[in-house]
Parts: structure tokens; sequence; C-alpha cells
């Protein structure tokens, strides 16, 4: 049996990360099982649905790299792969129903009649659960066809997964109880129902449900905000998977090595924006000083900075010191320009400091000294510190508020090294 798995949007507001991290365990696995991952755009709300929204559902899949074998743009055996245009394959369906005396008239409405009997399914996530028809107060006959004589959701879907002939059907929680509505309307066509696995819901760190106006909801936040693709998938994946070890840096590759559904958590996730911040940081420290210079250039143009000669040794020196893309301006503009704004806590503290009086005495010395580097000038750092009583160590602080206007930043020989011996000498002589 070749896997195959779907991702079925609606294109009515922006890809939600719930959305985004379902057709991740989607494609991942297929990917898993070297099966077919297609994208079906669920589009038969015309009021509600824009051109706009279906573009950011494309957008959002493309960065996070999640190709798809059969959809819009690729075509495939199973196709038109947006509901909108598949009317005719539904009235086949619908046609069948009517054969089987499964329909009945209600107004201008009709209405799928149940069998009165318990359904039990077997989900890949959940495990056994069980609905009883019997009760038909509790389960009234389903509406399959509106007045207007639209198709409701749960029969279009239920034809598409067979049509597409998905073998799994990876989905949110939130759609478990409506399954055995689905395994009756299959088990009314006569067909096989695909496999069933119900992921957890994602929740705010209070444990309120995730809304479009949260933090994070929005994948096409992400790469405005600074994010790689590659970290956002890892951060996502761990919603509500597990690796079933202590690791949590993974590569696309590593993630469809491992995953699995019997790894998928029946807890609901807790989403925590800090923790896909580090999952960044992470991802950044991985990566090439030549891929995070490119990476990070439109965001040091956007504002304004200028791409120095030595822009790469100025990337390299705040690589491991951001979490995101937006981080790198801040970071490197003492480097680069003259005019960068100072933490004025931080220049009142190494002011007060008794040892910023030694400033002036180590930039005459950096200035006579006939060789420039950035290890002679933490030489000299020491010896003006030993020939005034004083450590090194007490000496660094002030150092670094005088040359960058910030108590953190990149290491001190890296400031040197990067400003050059003029200006350092200039900026320890000015600080007072």
């Amino acid at each position: 049996m070749t896997v195959r798995t779907r991702f079925a949007p609606s294109p009515t507001g922006y890809l939600h990360v719930g959305g985004g991290r379902t057709a991740l365990f989607n494609w991942l696995f297929a990917r898993k099982h070297k099966g077919t991952f297609i994208l079906r755009v669920e589009d038969t709300d015309a009021a509600r649905n824009t051109e706009e929204a279906r573009q950011a559902i494309f957008d959002g899949m493309n960065w996070l790299g999640l190709d798809w074998d059969e959809g819009p743009e690729k075509g495939g055996p199973h196709g038109p792969y947006y509901q909108s245009r598949r009317n005719e394959i539904y009235d086949a369906y619908f046609e069948k129903l009517l054969a089987a005396d499964r329909l009945y008239k209600d107004g201008d409405a009709y209405r799928f009649r149940f069998d009165r009997k318990p359904i039990t399914m077997h989900d890949l996530v959940c495990g056994e659960v069980t609905i009883d028809y019997r009760d038909e107060s509790n389960t009234p006959d389903m509406v399959v066809k509106r007045s207007d004589g639209s198709y409701v959701f749960h029969f279009v879907n239920v034809v598409d997964d067979l049509e597409m002939e998905m073998t799994h059907v990876i989905r949110g929680e939130d759609h478990l109880m409506n399954t055995p509505k689905h395994l009756q309307l299959i088990e009314a066509l006569g067909a096989q129902p695909p496999q069933y696995a119900h992921i957890p819901l994602i929740l705010n760190p209070d444990g309120s449900k995730m809304s479009k106006r949260d933090v994070g909801a929005a994948v096409g936040d992400y790469p405005r905000q600074g994010f790689l693709s590659g970290a956002v998938v890892n951060f996502i994946a761990l919603l509500g998977w597990s690796s079933k070890s202590d690791d949590e840096i993974f590569t696309l590759t590593e993630l469809i090595d491992r995953f699995s559904l019997e790894a998928i958590n029946r807890a609901p996730a807790r989403f925590d924006y800090e923790k896909c911040k580090w999952v960044n940081q992470q991802h950044i420290a991985k990566i090439s000083t030549e891929a995070f210079a490119d990476l990070a250039k439109p965001f040091v143009e956007a504002e304004n900075l200028p791409i120095t000669e030595n822009y790469a040794a100025v990337i390299a020196a705040v690589k491991e010191k951001v979490r995101l893309l937006t981080e790198v301006p801040a970071a490197i503009d003492f480097l680069v320009t003259d005019t960068a704004t100072q933490d004025e806590e931080a220049v009142a503290k190494a002011k007060a400091n008794p040892n910023a009086a030694l400033l002036p005495a180590l930039a005459d010395q950096l200035a006579n000294g006939t060789e420039w580097s950035a290890e002679k000038a933490k030489e000299a750092i020491g010896e003006v510190a030993a020939a005034h009583g004083a450590k090194a160590g007490q000496l660094m602080f002030p150092v670094r508020v005088a040359l960058s206007g910030r108590a953190h930043g990149p290491d001190l020989g890296d400031i040197f090294a990067i400003l050059g011996k003029e200006k350092c000498v200039a900026r320890l002589r000015s600080f007072h």
C-alpha cells in the first residue's frame, strides 16, 4: 500500500500555525513512508474565500519547505484539487446515496439516514472511540445537501478522501467527533475508510485555546519576525510530538527519519514563543556564517545600516548572540556606525565604575602602540590595570561599554578587531 496523506485548508484567512503543524505531520508521514502528499483546497465557502488567503497558504507551505506531490500548481490524477470545481463528482456520489436509499428530503434539503447502531473508530492517536447512534436525540440525521443545493463539509470531505485514495487522514482533534459520521457515509458508499489520526490541539501557555490574534498564530509572520523556516518546522513538530529522546533540534531530514504517529502525544500542546526563539537560535548556530550573513542582510538594509567592507566579520561576531534575524541590526549598529543608540543604564553604570578613570590611560597606550591587533589590545588592558593596582577583569566592563554603548554583545576581541585602532582610541577618550 502506497501511503497517501493530504492537507485540506480553507482559504478564508492566513495559514494558522495549527494548520501548518497538520500539514507538517501529514508531510512527514508521507515522506517517511515514501508516499504521496496532496494539497487540496476546500474553497466551497465562496463568501469567505479570497485569492489573498489562498496565496498565503501556498506561500506558507513553500516557506516551511512542505512541497506537495499533487494539488494546485502541480496537478495530478485526482484533480481538480479545488472543491469548488468538483461538483460533478459530488453529484455522482449523491446519486449513489439516493440509490442506496440513505437520503431523504427534509424541506428542500437532503438528510443522510444514519444506521442506528454504535460506531467504533480506531484512531491511531486517540485509540478506540465509540459513538452510539441508537439515541436519535443526540445524533440526528445529517444534512448532506442544503436547500440551496450546496453540499456540506462532511459529505464533500468524505468524497474527496475516497476519490483521492487517501490511506491516512491526519487532522486536528476538533474533527474527532466528526469521524463516526464520515465512517457511516463511507460504509453507505460501499468503500473502505482511510486510517484516522487526530492530533492534539495547540493551546496558549496559560491553557487557553490559541486564537488567530495570539502571538505566533500566523505562519506568514515568522519570516518577517526573523525566524528561519527550518527552525519553525522544528518547533511546530515538537508541539504534540516527541522524538522519545532528549534531543530537540532537528533538521527536516532528521524529522522525517524520526517521525511516527505512535510518538504523537494525546495531551494538548502548549505554544511557547520564547521556546520558538530558542530553537531558532540553535538553528542559527548550525548554519554557516556566509548563509547567516545572506539571511541577515535584508534586515540590516531595512534599518538603513551600511553593508561595510568587513560585513562578514561584523556578522560573524554576533552570530551566536542573536535569536532572531530581526535582532541583528541592533546587535551590529555600533560596529558599522558612530551614531548607534546607547544603553543609558549600562553607560551610567560604567561611568560610575571607579575603573572607568583608567580609560584615557588605556587609550594612550593603544594609540602609542606600533602593532595593532585584538590580542595586543587585550594585553594593554591587563598592563594598564596592573599599573594602577587593578585587575584586567575589572576594566573589561567599562571598556566594553565605552566601545559599544551596551553591557553585552560580541567578544571584546572581535570588537577591537572590527572597530580598529583609530575608532577604539576615539571612543575610549570620549567616554567620560
